[in-house]
This record gives structure tokens, sequence and C-alpha cells, in this order.
């Protein structure tokens, strides 16, 4: 680096150690706050994620054995029908700067419903359990894509602070140290200088 070994220079320095400093500690914080969203909401993911295989593994089981007990025209007829229409609302919820998307879903209940002579009791749980799976399924969509995000911004934050922590700060500390030592020498290299010309004054 080409230093300009000023007192100017030197208060500059200083300043932006300074700010870099409070950067630093800000980035630090925000890091950690981060780390702790994430935990949370990877402890969350897991905890639904059971729910979801398990209900999942039940509502698969409740229509494969509604398959086997009834009969093949029914399955024919059944899978033409929509009894259910689906929206999906998609907003946005912000964690610690970070812009995480938010799922909504709603059931309505249509006409066209399968006949009571159609179908099984296993068919009604199957569907009744499907109806239960889908909002946990699309919240879980949005727990594991937030903490996604918040990985990625976890780990732009750690370069910020290790960039300031290694790099940065130890540098501008380094121009701190060696202004200091060449206006040192300035002002010696000034002291002899003086006492040069009082000798020679003396002298003359």
């Amino acid at each position: 680096m080409r230093i300009n070994p000023t007192r100017m220079e030197l208060l500059r320095t200083k300043k932006r150690t300074q700010l870099a400093t409070k950067g630093h500690k800000l980035l630090r914080d925000k890091r950690d706050g981060l780390m702790r969203e994430f935990l949370s909401i990877v402890r969350e993911a897991k905890s639904l994620r059971a729910q979801v295989d398990e209900l999942l593994f039940a509502s698969l089981k409740h229509f494969v054995l509604a398959q086997a007990s009834m009969l093949p025209e029914a399955v024919a007829i059944i899978r033409t029908l929509t009894p259910y229409e689906i929206s999906l609302e998609v907003s946005e919820r912000i964690i610690m700067g970070v812009k995480a998307p938010k799922f909504t879903v709603s059931l309505t209940t249509k006409d066209e419903q399968p006949g009571v002579w159609e179908t099984s009791r296993e068919l009604d749980v199957a569907l009744a359990s499907f109806q239960k799976l889908l909002p946990l399924l699309l919240q879980l969509a949005t727990i594991e894509k937030t903490a996604e995000l918040l990985a990625k911004e976890i780990e732009v934050t750690r370069r910020r602070v290790n960039a300031l922590e290694y790099v940065l700060l130890p540098q501008l500390k380094s121009v701190i140290k060696y202004i200091r030592m060449k206006l040192d020498e300035q002002e010696r290299a000034a002291i002899m200088t003086v006492m040069n010309v009082k000798r020679n004054l003396q002298k003359g």
C-alpha cells in the first residue's frame, strides 16, 4: 500500500478503523442472530417432517386399502373427480433482513363429490388424511425454504465478518502503526535538526 505518513492520514485511518470495528460487531451480532433463527427453524422442520412422513404413510396405506376393496369401475370414476378447489396464496415475511416466502393454502369443497355407494370407509379416511396433509406440506416447504435462505445469508455474513476480522482490521492497524513509526522518525529528525542548528549558532 502507498501510504502518506501524515497526521491527517493517521486520523483518517483511525476513523476507518473505528467504523470497521463497529461494522464487525454489527455483522457478528447479525451472524449470531441468524444462527439462532436457523437452528430454531431446523428443529421445527425436523419435527414437522416427522409429522408429514407419518401422515403421508397413513394416507397412502388407507388409499391402497380403499383401492383393494372397491370395484375397478368405481375407482376409475373417482379418479376423474375433483372434489376440492385449492387456492394458494404466497406472501413474504422478513427474518433479520432475509425475505422468506410464506404459503397459505385453502381448500373449498366442490359439488363433485364421490357417491357413498362408490366409496369405502378407507377412501374417506384417506381423503381426510390428504386434506390435512396438504397444508402441512406447504408449511414444511415454507420452513425448509426459509432455512435454505438463512443458511445462504449466514454464509455471506460469515465471509464479511472474516474479511473485516482477518483482512481489513489488521491491515488498518498495521497502517496506523506504520504512520506512527514514520511520524516518530520525522519528529526525531526534526529535533536533531533543531539541535544541530542551535549547536552551529552557538559555535558561530
